[in-house]
């Protein structure tokens, strides 16, 4: 599965061309009607719980003496029921919680892949060693975006300069993300 990846418009480079490993995120994959907003148009999910409910809604609603299985199936709002092995009750009980902060860093994570593709294009594009000497001192603090004159040098500094953000962004999440899942491994033990 291909992740979408968005840049920031101030880190695209004049000249790259787009990688081939970026695709690009379509709001609606099973086409438009002309004059009508996508919004306007029904989810494909929702139509075919429409179709499910119409067809089987009779047979759902007959009463059930009792249950003779232990896995529940999962009823929304509306009183659809969802059999599928993702919608029953086990599947809920054993899945770990949603952690925000992991997913934030895979977001990151696809965003600083596009990053470094692009760094790779716009390097190619500078010759010899001296972009490395320039990223060096940008690192240490000793010259500033600014004092960059030549264009590409300076896309690959800013874009260098984002790659490190985006790092520290990942180190971060991720070092909270552990942090939290330790604490309710210990808050779980504590109890028991």
């Amino acid at each position: 599965m291909q992740q979408t990846v968005e840049l920031d418009e101030a880190y695209e480079v004049d000249g790259v061309p787009v990688s081939a490993l970026l695709s690009v995120e379509r709001k609606n994959r099973y086409g438009s009607v002309p004059g009508l907003d996508d919004e306007e148009l029904a989810d494909p999910a929702e139509l075919e719980r429409e179709v499910i409910l119409q067809e089987w809604g009779p047979v759902l609603a007959l009463p059930v003496k009792g249950r003779k299985s232990g896995i529940l199936p999962a009823v929304d709002e509306s009183g659809g029921v969802d059999w599928g092995a993702f919608g029953t009750v086990d599947f809920e009980r054993t899945m770990p919680e949603f952690d925000k902060a992991r997913y934030k860093a895979d977001v990151l994570r696809e965003q600083l892949k596009g990053v470094v593709i692009i760094m790779s294009i716009v390097s190619e594009r500078l010759p010899g060693r001296a972009k490395y000497l320039v990223l060096k001192y940008l690192k240490m603090g000793s010259i500033e975006l600014e004092h960059i004159g030549h264009p590409d040098m300076a896309a690959l500094a800013r874009l260098f300069l984002r790659a490190r953000s985006l790092r520290e962004e990942i180190r971060v999440l991720e070092e909270a993300s552990e942090a939290r899942r330790r604490w309710r491994l210990e808050r779980f033990l504590a109890e028991v």
